[in-house]
């Protein structure tokens, strides 16, 4: 047999000829501007990485399952399907989680009132050894649950911090292998956290927690124990991947620094699709959404992973939808075999820099709240929820100026769609979403129509130079259809006809040089004619906006519109 020469024909390429080649590409453009992405609380990511930007990363060479769990608290990849069980009884609820289990699940999670042992007893019938959750938990049915002896496996959702007294008792009675409580680091993400934040304060909480048990006697392990942690995961792929890893790193170490042994120290992480990200229009997509997450969770080495219902946006999810976002993760397991190997992003250059990013700015964040005093304390101030509050205005500034994409929403909407009709009541639907502002622009145009028994017409006016002229019209079809508008793009071959068309509302699509002239006959035709509508221009002719403005131009669209303040304030001119 020959000598391989395959790896002569590909020598090495070093740093400085890969740095040469982009700046060559770049044609004297900001390489920082153009290439850095300043994602968020100190992460930059760089356009490549090399095997030196992992020199100094700690634990690359653990294995899944080895402490401090950043490739995964199992050595394999064993997540469990979750399904979440809402129903108005014990017996309903019972039959469609063993349903459920019959058709892919392997834990259930449930949301009801269990009044007494019986109503408990119909609940878990024919489900032992099921891992058990119970979202809906109050002390009541804590203590219920103990009296029974706790399932062998599951956890309940019940706030330690509501009564951290009862907490430690309840972790002091509680059957090992059965988590009585659960510290909700989903409301942080749904309230507009960022990555970093979430993590702060997911650990903050679960480091303030073990400090109070260890106050009342509780020793650190069983505390560790005895707590399951609940995260949302979004649609940001790898940082929702390198978030888990990151995660369970930093609680190890949380717990090893409290004197808890390195079992202890396995943080059990239950997953659960965003409904930060969930549309009501163009709902189908939410499938989509909810597959990367779960392939993010998966991924990440979540210990359990609920998907959300795609209709659960704007009612009660049915059993086809609920059949559909299990089947999500089935195919994840049976067809992509995503379980088949654990820590699959592991070693890439991309991943373990970002978790290693995630980790150390997130531990930063940890040791502000405690330098001041504690989760608790923190909390108590309103800091917490302040600091929410601001990253949840960026997010929704970045969605009304469409920097963040909702497809069907806020870009590229369905004209033809209609969702009023479809609304009902639904759990959830007080949680703040990031298309909401959109939705509920749109939703007033159904209403008004509605009542009018029309929708307001925009004229897109094609006029002058052709490929301008198409691709502003393109660009106003999607601003305005965002409204649920009535949308009518024609071509015409002077102003005399725009003047004539029938419209509430004209958009002028033509090019820059051109809007001047055309813009101020248009306005005098529709005067000579004594109609008073609107003309707005698609695009934003910088030197000539003052003049424009002068002759009575009633607006500009651009890139750099809010989409929100424009359409809501167009809404209120045209009488919604």
């Amino acid at each position: 047999m020959g000598d391989n020469t395959l790896l002569q024909e590909f020598p090495p390429v070093t740093t400085e000829v890969w740095e040469q080649a982009i700046r060559k590409d770049l044609k004297g453009a900001d390489y920082a501007k153009k290439l850095l992405w300043p994602a968020e609380d100190g992460i930059t990511v760089k356009p490549y990485y090399r095997a030196e930007d992992l020199v100094g990363l700690e634990y690359l060479d653990t294995a899944p399952g080895e402490f401090p769990y950043l490739r995964g608290a199992a050595p394999a990849n064993q997540w469990r399907i979750r399904e979440e069980v809402e129903a108005r009884s014990p017996r309903q609820a019972n039959r469609s989680a063993l349903d459920a289990l019959a058709a892919g699940a392997e834990e259930v999670s449930f949301q009801l009132a269990v009044p007494d042992r019986q109503a408990l007893d119909t609940l878990l019938a024919g489900l032992d050894g099921v891992r058990v959750h119970f979202r809906q938990a109050d002390p009541a049915l804590l203590e219920l649950l103990l009296k029974a002896g706790t399932p062998a496996r599951g956890s309940a959702a019940w706030d330690p911090f509501q009564d951290l007294d009862r907490a430690a008792d309840f972790v002091g009675r509680a059957r090992t292998g059965f988590r009585p409580l659960t510290i909700d680091g989903a409301h942080f993400e749904e309230s507009g956290a960022t990555t970093v934040q979430e993590i702060a304060y997911t650990l903050a909480a679960g480091i303030d927690f073990l400090g109070e048990m260890q106050k009342r006697g509780v020793a650190p392990g069983r505390a560790a124990q005895s707590v399951a942690f609940l995260l949302s995961i979004g649609s940001n792929y790898f940082f929702q991947i390198a978030k888990l890893r990151a995660f369970r790193l930093l609680w190890a170490r949380a717990v090893e620094s409290f004197g808890g042994s390195r079992e202890d120290a396995k943080a059990e992480i239950h997953v659960r699709s965003s409904r930060w990200n969930k549309t009501l229009y163009d709902a189908h997509v939410n499938v989509l959404r909810g597959t990367t997450e779960a392939m993010s969770a998966a991924l990440g080495g979540a210990d359990s992973i609920a998907v959300m219902p795609f209709d659960a946006v704007y009612k009660q999810p049915d059993d086809a939808s609920r059949r559909l976002a299990r089947n999500t993760q089935v195919i994840l397991k049976k067809e992509a075999q995503l379980d088949r190997v654990a820590d699959a992003a592991g070693g890439s250059y991309y991943i373990e820099v970002l978790t290693e990013s995630i980790a150390r700015e997130g531990w930063k964040a940890m040791q502000k709240i405690e330098a001041d005093g504690g989760y608790g304390k923190v909390r108590a101030t309103g800091t917490i929820e302040a600091e929410l509050a601001k990253a949840r205005a960026a997010k929704e500034t970045a969605v009304a100026f469409r920097r963040q994409t909702f497809l069907g929403t806020n870009q590229y909407p369905n004209l033809a769609e209609k969702a009023l009709e479809r609304l009902a009541p639904h759990d959830g639907q007080d949680i703040r979403r990031g298309a909401q502002a959109f939705e509920e622009i749109r939703l007033r145009t159904e209403h008004y129509a509605a009542n009018a028994g029309r929708r307001c017409r925009f004229l897109l006016a094609e006029i002058g130079d052709a490929k301008m002229r198409a691709a502003r019209s393109a660009f106003a079809a999607n601003f305005f259809g965002c409204a649920g508008f009535e949308i009518v793009i024609q071509s015409f071959p002077n102003v005399d006809a725009i003047a004539a068309a029938e419209a509430e509302v004209i958009v002028l699509c033509s090019s820059d040089a051109e809007y001047p002239n055309l813009a101020s006959a248009l306005i005098g035709k529709l005067k000579e004619a004594k109609r008073n509508l609107p003309v707005i221009v698609a695009g934003f002719p910088a030197d000539s906006v003052e003049a424009l403005k002068k002759a009575g131009v009633a607006d500009f669209i651009h890139l750099r519109s809010n989409a929100v303040e424009t359409l809501t304030a167009w809404q209120k001119k045209l009488g919604m």
